[in-house]
């Protein structure tokens, strides 16, 4: 699975051309797009790009192939952006976040001109939320009030937490991980609600985003449009 999943995102990389200004993901899968990238840029096939890591991890990833890294108040119109996901519905609906970088993640992917999604076949599925939580990104004053409210929503949420302590994000924020036992009903009205409750940062709901999707599989690699 690791080398189809590097297939896959080295295949999304053959989008890339030099001059580009690209938005560069987070996640294992992403990490072969992004080496890949750098191995262009060493070799000279790739020229005049620049780079916009979705988080401190990618960045540093980044600076060993000496990729330029810039940032959105520098170049505020993306190319391409290339990333993972935790699961894709059928009409490239995404939940990503997970790695915890959905803040970054976000804020790049939509202000790009193309998004591309590399994954394999596990993350695939029929309802969001059917394999994966939705990470809510939530302010740390207050978490419990958020959490609480949470609950609301039907799920079953939960603080992340790292190595016994809570799990702190590149923007100093916590992540409650929100478990559906049967999936989401509603994708659009949940979004609407996470995006109306102040405290809450930003959420793992990627719907509308996604121009394509390059899926790993068994017996190969598959292109949805």
């Amino acid at each position: 699975m690791d080398e189809l999943k590097k297939q896959a995102a080295e295949k999304a990389v053959e989008q890339v051309k030099s001059g580009m200004v690209l938005g560069l993901g987070t996640g294992s899968t992403t990490a072969y797009a992004v080496a890949k990238i750098g191995q262009l840029w060493q070799a000279g096939i790739l020229t005049n790009i620049v780079g916009i890591p979705t988080s401190e991890q990618t960045a540093m990833q980044a600076k060993t192939y000496n990729l330029p890294l810039t940032t959105l108040n520098e170049q505020p119109i993306i190319d391409l952006a290339i990333d993972g996901a935790d699961e894709v519905d059928p009409q490239l609906n995404l939940i990503k976040g997970l790695g915890g970088a959905l803040l970054r993640e976000k804020i790049v992917e939509i202000a790009a001109r193309r998004f591309i999604v590399v994954v394999d076949d596990r993350k695939m599925s029929a309802k969001l939320g059917t394999h994966s939580p939705v990470p809510v990104e939530v302010t740390q004053f207050a978490w419990q009030a958020h959490l609480r409210w949470l609950k609301t929503l039907g799920c079953e949420p939960k603080l992340r937490t790292h190595q016994a302590a809570p799990f702190v994000t590149d923007n100093g924020n916590y992540i409650i991980d929100c478990f559906f036992p049967y999936g989401i009903a509603d994708p659009a009205g949940l979004t609407l609600a996470l995006d109306r409750r102040p405290g809450i940062v930003e959420h793992g709901l990627f719907l509308g985003m996604a121009h394509e999707v390059i899926v790993a599989e068994p017996n190969g690699i598959r292109v949805i449009k």
